[in-house]
This record gives C-alpha cells, structure tokens and sequence, in this order.
C-alpha cells in the first residue's frame, strides 16, 4: 500500500513508536542470522563497496585502522619501494641503475643488467627484484656500516627523504583519523612520518603519539586512545636519532625476539576487526604478521575479521588471483576502482565518514533517506535498498526512531515502514 506522493502533505501520519519501543538503545549486534555473509553496502558511484558486517562493527567502535605507505603517498611520501630506490640513489649509484632499470614487464633476473656489479650488489639486486625491500636494506646496510662506530647512513638518508619539503596531510588522513574516532582516536600504523597526528590537529583533536614498545595494550576503554607507530616514528628534531623497523634484522628484532609488534596485534585482533589501508599483498607486514595471525584464526574463535582496502585490477584474472592471494592469508579485500592516484579510496573513506553513526553529518545521513524514500520500495535500487536498511539495522533506539518518524514525514510508501519493523523484531526486510 502506498500514501500519497512525496511531495504533498499525507492524510495521517502513521505512529512509529510501536515499532521500536522494545528495542535496546544500542546498535544491534545479533544481526549475522539475517545478513549474508556476502552482503555489501555500496558507498556511491565509482566508490567501494563496504561489508556490512564491518560497517556494523564500526557502528559499535569495533573497529582499528592500520595504516601503511600507501596513505603518506598521497602527501608526495615514497612507498616502500620507492624509499629503496632513493637510498641506493644517494649511496650505490651503480646498484640504483640496475634496481631503477626493472619494471612490472622485466620477467626474470637474468633480464637485469647487473654485469658490472659485485656480487654483494648482484644479490641486492636480485632480492629487490622479488620485492624483498627490508631484507634489501639490510644487506646494503651491513655492507656500508657493519665496521662504521658513526652510525648508519642508510637510515640517515632515509630520515632525510622522508622530512623533505616538510609534507603536509593529505585528504585521506583527515578521513581516517574522523574514522578511528571511538569517542577517542585510536589508529596503527607502519608509517615513520606524523601525518596522522598533523591531521589530528586539523580536525581538533588531541592525540598522543606511541611509538613500539611504548603502545599501550589494546583495549575496549576510552582510554586505549592515540597514534600507534608499531614500526617506530621519525622524531621531529633532524639532531635525534630513533628506532624504526626498516630492515630484515629490525623485523626480527621487534617481531621474533622482543615481539613487541606481534603481542599488539594479537591482542588488538581479538578485539577490533582490523582494517588495513595503504598496504599491498606483498609488504613485509603481511609477511611478517597477518600470516602468523591468519594461522592464530584457525585456532582461536576470538580472532575478529581482518580486511584490506585493495585497488581492483582491470585485468579480471588478475584480480580474482589478488582476491584469493588476501584471502588465503585470512584477510578480506575491500575493492575500489583504479587510477587517479586512489583517488576513489579516498573519496569512499570520506563517503564513510559522512554516514558514520559516530561521527558523520547527520543532516547528510537525513538527505540520504529522503532522497531514497521518494521512490516506493519496489521501484527502488538494490542499492539504495541496502543503504536504507544498513541505516535503520547499525542505529539505536533514539536514531531510529529518527529515521521511521523522518520516512513517515516524507510521505514515504509503507514499505519503508514495513522495512523498519521488519529488521527491529529480527526478519530479514523484504526486497
């Protein structure tokens, strides 16, 4: 049954009330009986598609981003290899041409020109072409100052490029920092540079800065609050030095031996579903870490869902063999469109951050639903479907009771009420 159109004034009002009184003020967390395991919540045009069950942890601050060298190069900050390269540039010159000369079309080593080179540096070579750049760093750097007592001039040109012409915050952080936003910002990340907390600052928020052995533990309090660097933080004095995880032996130190880096995330997973951004499947991280907690999540019910924001390929093949590569080590790709520099992850963590339940725009989130209601039910998109019934599902008894008494005033069809009560007592809404 429908009521008259949007735009004129409906003959009565029907009352919401009845259809949610006997909820609990509070997100719905036994919503896995209804939902698929599959069911995505679109965020817009050209935008990624985000897991319900994800949106939904959000919603209930569960939730911790982990962020990598993907999001700092939207600040004109090198990746991981990049950096590599930059330091062979200012210290192997010879090593840096045969590195430089390799692209995504060199099949093989032996396509390499490395006749000129000694065999140290063939070895570096031949390791940087599998995409092994902290064991690469390693090897150049016991070469150059195993038997230097003046310290290391690998991580002196490394702190060096990355304070160059001082970067500023890019979009993306600010994103991420309004999303990791649990009443207080709680976020990780690999990163050396303070980009994070620059884009605190921005955003009016007061953090603290962690840094390796000085993380907190994980927890569900207020209190577990700040920017966690768990590869260590560039100081913002040049004159002070400061431990960061770049190399193999480093990994080994802080992940096998002190195990400061593991015992967090390990925690942190048994709490939060983590989401990491800026990372590919191939990072030292997801060799070092995410296998060892994939392995923990055969063993232990308590391990949380992990995802991975991931550009999708053009190629199908290719992106069914990524799919699978992040999945077979227990994380779920979260896919957005290519090119542009990311800038659709970008724009779909902004998206996220306007429909947040925590924090986001509430007129925006109110526009959403009206816009979406103007059609009846049936006539209207899967998509738009969906969002609606993600709003009414993540919300409390005070923002539902908003979102029936905003549909009813709108002049809404009845199955949009319908939809309301339908997901309140725990049925799956009708499509």
């Amino acid at each position: 049954m429908a009521v008259s159109s949007p735009r004129s004034e409906p003959a009565f009002r029907p009352r919401t009330d009845h259809l949610l009184s006997s909820h609990p003020a509070s997100p719905m967390v036994s919503t896995r009986k209804v939902l698929s395991d599959e069911r995505q919540i679109a965020l817009g045009d050209g935008l990624a598609s985000i897991p319900e069950r994800l949106l939904l942890a959000h919603a209930r601050r569960e939730v911790l981003f982990v962020v990598g060298a993907g999001v700092s190069r939207q600040a004109h900050l090198p990746n991981f290899r990049e950096l590599v390269l930059l330091v062979y540039q200012r210290l192997d010159g010879a090593t840096h041409r045969a590195m430089s000369s390799i692209t995504d079309k060199t099949r093989s080593f032996d396509d390499v020109d490395v006749h000129d080179l000694t065999p140290q540096q063939k070895a570096e070579v031949q390791r940087f072409f599998g995409n092994e750049h902290d064991v690469v760093l390693g090897m150049l750097e016991r070469r150059m100052d195993l038997e230097t007592a003046t310290g290391s001039s690998v991580r002196e040109v490394i702190a060096e490029e990355l304070r160059r012409n001082q970067p500023k915050p890019a979009p993306i952080h600010r994103a991420l920092i309004r999303l990791a936003d649990r009443g207080q910002v709680a976020i990780a990340t690999t990163n050396f540079d303070r980009l994070l907390e620059d884009a605190a600052k921005k955003e009016r928020y007061r953090v603290q800065s962690y840094t390796l052995g000085g993380i907190p533990r994980p927890s569900l309090r207020e209190s577990f609050s700040g920017v966690f660097h768990i590869h260590g933080v560039l100081d913002r004095s040049p004159s002070r030095s400061c431990d960061l995880v770049v190399t193999d032996q480093d990994f080994g130190e802080f992940y096998l031996r002190r195990r400061v880096v593991p015992d967090f995330i390990y925690d942190a997973a048994r709490l939060f579903s983590l989401v990491l951004v800026g990372y590919s499947v191939s990072d030292p991280p997801m060799r070092y870490l995410l296998n060892a907690v994939a392995a923990d999540g055969t063993r232990f019910r308590d391990i949380q869902e992990r995802y991975a924001f991931v550009e999708a390929h053009e190629d199908v093949k290719k992106n069914e063999i990524a799919t699978a590569d992040w999945r077979s080590r227990g994380i779920i790709p979260i896919h957005y469109p290519a090119g542009n520099r990311h800038e659709a992850l970008c724009a779909s963590l902004q998206r996220w951050v306007e429909l947040s339940t925590i924090n986001g725009h509430v007129r925006r989130i109110e526009a959403e639903v009206a816009r979406i209601v103007r059609k009846k039910r049936d006539d209207t998109s899967d998509v738009d479907r969906d969002l609606f019934d993600h709003l009414v599902r993540r919300g409390n008894l005070s923002q539902r009771k908003r979102l029936a008494a905003l549909t009813s005033k709108s002049a809404a069809d009845f199955g949009w009420l319908d939809a309301i009560h339908d997901i309140v007592t725990g049925q799956a809404p009708k499509r």
